[in-house]
């Protein structure tokens, strides 16, 4: 009786590259680019012995360009470059967060007012704002009370948001979502 076999291991599965570099071109005729080279159209093992003469790779940027682009340039570092200027990208992306605002259905007109100007600080750093109208107990009853104290919540706020979502009850909580206005 013999057991059972396990699988070999066989080392770490390597990333197929991203890009096709050197020999792994497969086009007949491609579109050198690069410093200190004149952008035309050569045959590929012509680009290949050029880049190799200079100690660089020739790398496919643009595969589906007809003839495909290509770029005479150390590979690793054209990799960090591109890894580097995504990165500079997703850092500039606007990252929009909502702040929640809670009031119940008796909460006082200064308390409001008071809740209105956090608000507009949160609409004016470029936030959504949720504003939340929680009901206690037999509070539910005044549902019209506290759309309305939302409606005037919004109207407070209609020179810095526009209202996205008007007040909407889910069981106990009725809600209203504000979007800050785009500057011009």
């Amino acid at each position: 009786m013999s057991l059972p076999t396990r699988p070999r291991f066989r080392g770490p599965i390597k990333k197929e590259a991203e890009h096709r570099i050197n020999d792994k071109i497969i086009a007949p005729e491609v579109r050198v680019v690069g410093d200190n080279i004149e952008p035309k159209v050569y045959s590929t093992r012509e680009a290949v012995a050029m880049a190799l003469d200079m100690g660089l790779d020739l790398v496919e940027i643009s595969p589906n360009a007809v003839p495909p682009v290509c770029k005479i340039t150390d590979y690793n570092k054209f990799l960090y470059e591109k890894k580097k200027k995504e990165k500079e990208i997703k850092s500039k992306a606007v990252k929009v967060q909502i702040k929640e605002i809670r009031f119940t259905a008796n909460t006082d007109e200064h308390d409001v007012e008071f809740k209105s100007k956090h608000a507009e600080t949160f609409l004016k750093e470029g936030n959504k704002v949720k504003a939340v109208l929680m009901f206690r107990g037999r509070a539910i009853v005044f549902k019209e009370r506290g759309e309305l104290l939302l409606l005037q919540f919004a109207k407070r706020l209609e020179d810095v948001a526009t209202v996205e979502q008007m007040p909407a009850l889910e069981g106990k909580r009725m809600m209203m979502t504000l979007t800050p206005k785009k500057k011009k």
